[in-house]
């Protein structure tokens, strides 16, 4: 393993380009696979660039993987979401042995390929385990399924809802609020199919699931040569997709969750920007279902009201129950039609600082739970924020959507 630890400086200055090419020629060559990546991810170099880090982390931590446990947990709930086989791992590190030898050349010496291969596959090994343990945690759910959207719903400007039931009619198995479905549909301008995560942004129930997508503008499915930013499945969802019709839903998986029956009554703090709002919608909507008087600070920012979802919603909870408090920050409001203390509560990005410490935040009570979810700045800064305050890490609990692993200090 000293072999693949010295080769840290290696991934250090050419990550990037192995992966980028391990991608390109993968693709290429193995098509079908197309049906499993994400092709905005791959466009706008997210996938390769997230797939470099982890090598260089893996490289780093060779000798102590319990440092990366966290990071292999994420990605295992996502392969396991994606439906992922063992005979996925041979083709990859095929390919990625391939790339490497592509891009070092002579440096890659047979020593160094070895001491890769072995590596590869020890971490595969731990990975291919650990998703064989999540499908049998479902075992009459080990595929895609058929769903209907009964229902589409505009929350805001960006984002709609869709409510999702199986044509089985069999009751849904239940979820932990916070984690994520995956849904596959066709692309017609891609002549594949896509993947795509996302949070259920609803209590669980036994008839439906639902999912809110905020529409990541830059593609017009119409248009199969507008790939700015290519956000495929958001758009056709928005535009393409309508009640009554069939798409394809997987288990609910994810490592990021509340846990309602390991609650006491310590307070829980939901912080969120942008979408990040569809995990702690969910949180908040079943911790109201339950009846639970624990305390809950919804705290929300968005960049303006349009694009805001689900306000009505939180400040109905608000101020129906004593133990819910509703925190908005807008950036940018109107000035002619958003009016402070009715429409938002403070203006400018989500700040720590104009929060109180005590009624928002809950600082004092070390038993406070803290959910992080929206940009990777924002939670980075949010974590900062809060360690600052006194607040352990161990208690915050932060989700990064998309294809990285945010890194934590």
């Amino acid at each position: 393993m000293m072999i693949v630890r010295s080769t840290v400086p290696i991934l250090k200055e050419h990550g990037n380009a192995i992966t980028l090419n391990f991608y390109d020629t993968m693709i290429k060559d193995v098509p079908e696979l197309n049906n499993i990546f994400n092709r905005a991810s791959q466009a706008n170099g997210h996938q390769a660039g997230a797939l470099a880090g982890a090598l260089y982390a893996y490289a780093s931590h060779i000798d102590d993987l319990g440092a990366l446990s966290p990071t292999v947990e994420k990605i295992c709930q996502k392969h396991a979401s994606l439906y992922i086989q063992p005979e996925h791992y041979k083709v990859v590190g095929e390919y990625l042995l391939q790339a490497m030898g592509t891009v070092l050349g002579a440096a890659l010496t047979p020593e160094i390929l070895e001491a890769w291969g072995a590596a590869y596959w020890q971490l595969a090994n731990i990975m291919i385990n650990r998703e064989a343990q999540l499908s049998d945690t479902a075992p009459n759910w080990t595929n895609w399924r058929d769903f209907q959207i009964t229902n589409k719903f505009k929350e805001s400007d960006e984002i709609t809802s869709f409510y999702l039931q199986p044509l089985d009619n069999k009751p849904l198995p239940t979820f932990l609020p916070g984690q994520y479905t995956s849904i596959q549909t066709d692309v017609p301008s891609l002549n594949y199919l896509q993947c795509r995560h996302y949070s259920l942004s609803d209590a669980p129930n036994p008839s439906y699931y639902r999912i809110s997508v905020k529409r990541e503008a830059g593609v017009d499915p119409t248009n199969p040569d507008h790939v700015k930013h290519p956000g495929y499945v958001s758009n056709i969802l928005h535009d393409a997709k309508n009640p009554g019709d069939v798409i394809k839903v997987s288990h609910p998986r994810g490592e990021f969750f509340y846990s309602p029956s390991g609650a006491a009554d310590h307070p829980i703090v939901l912080l969120s920007a942008g979408i990040g709002i569809t995990p702690m919608l969910s949180i908040l909507n079943t911790h109201n279902a339950s009846g639970s008087k624990q305390p809950v600070s919804f705290i929300h920012g968005a960049r303006t009201t349009a694009s805001r979802a689900f306000h009505r919603h939180a400040q109905y909870l608000a101020d129906r129950h004593e133990h819910v408090k509703y925190t908005a920050f807008i950036k940018s409001p109107d000035t002619e039609k958003d009016v402070e203390g009715e429409h938002y509560h403070h203006r400018g990005r989500l700040s720590l600082g104009k929060l109180d410490r005590e009624k928002e935040l809950f600082v004092s009570d070390d038993s406070t739970q803290y959910f992080v979810c929206g940009p990777e700045t924002f939670m980075t800064e949010v974590e900062k924020g809060l360690m600052e305050m006194g607040v352990e890490q161990s208690r915050i609990h932060m989700e990064m959507f998309g294809s990285g692993v945010m890194a934590r200090s």
